[in-house]
């Protein structure tokens, strides 16, 4: 155990996320997402909700201000319903831990898929919500000063 690192995140996952160079990805995807379909790095969170996780390690790794869309999630496709409360946990989660960050951006499902395979790493989360799947891009970590 580490003073100031959530439980929540686990070895493996602290070390991808410090592995991670700016302008990488990772994928926090939902139960039902085919992740060893889509990846070759894929750390297992099972029992875990996204929003856990986001509020978890947001504190450590800094989202790229550089980009314009540096949190992206799947759109729905066309006849299905999203729960508005998945989007609106992830932004509160967010807003909690970085300023002005870009509302989320929604992504095609085929064009999410294939973003998730150039992703550094996917976590296969237990979260059931439908269309719970995000992609977060890792920024510089700023200076101390």
């Amino acid at each position: 155990m580490l003073k100031g690192i959530s439980p929540l995140i686990s070895p493996e996952l602290l070390a991808t996320l410090c592995r991670m160079g700016h302008g990488e990805e990772i994928v926090f995807a939902d139960a039902h997402y085919p992740v060893h379909q889509f990846g070759q790095r894929v750390l297992r969170a099972d029992g875990l909700q996204i929003p856990a996780l986001l509020d978890a390690i947001l504190p450590l790794l800094e989202l790229d201000s550089y980009d314009d869309a540096p949190v992206m999630m799947m759109e729905v496709v066309e006849g299905d319903s999203p729960d508005p409360a998945v989007e609106a946990s992830y932004t509160s989660a967010i807003n909690a831990h970085q300023a002005n960050v870009p509302a989320i951006r929604k992504i095609e499902r085929f064009a999410f898929y294939e973003r998730t395979k150039q992703a550094h790493a996917i976590v296969a989360t237990g979260d059931t919500a439908k269309y719970a799947n995000i992609i977060l891009k890792k920024g510089v970590t700023p200076t101390a000063t």
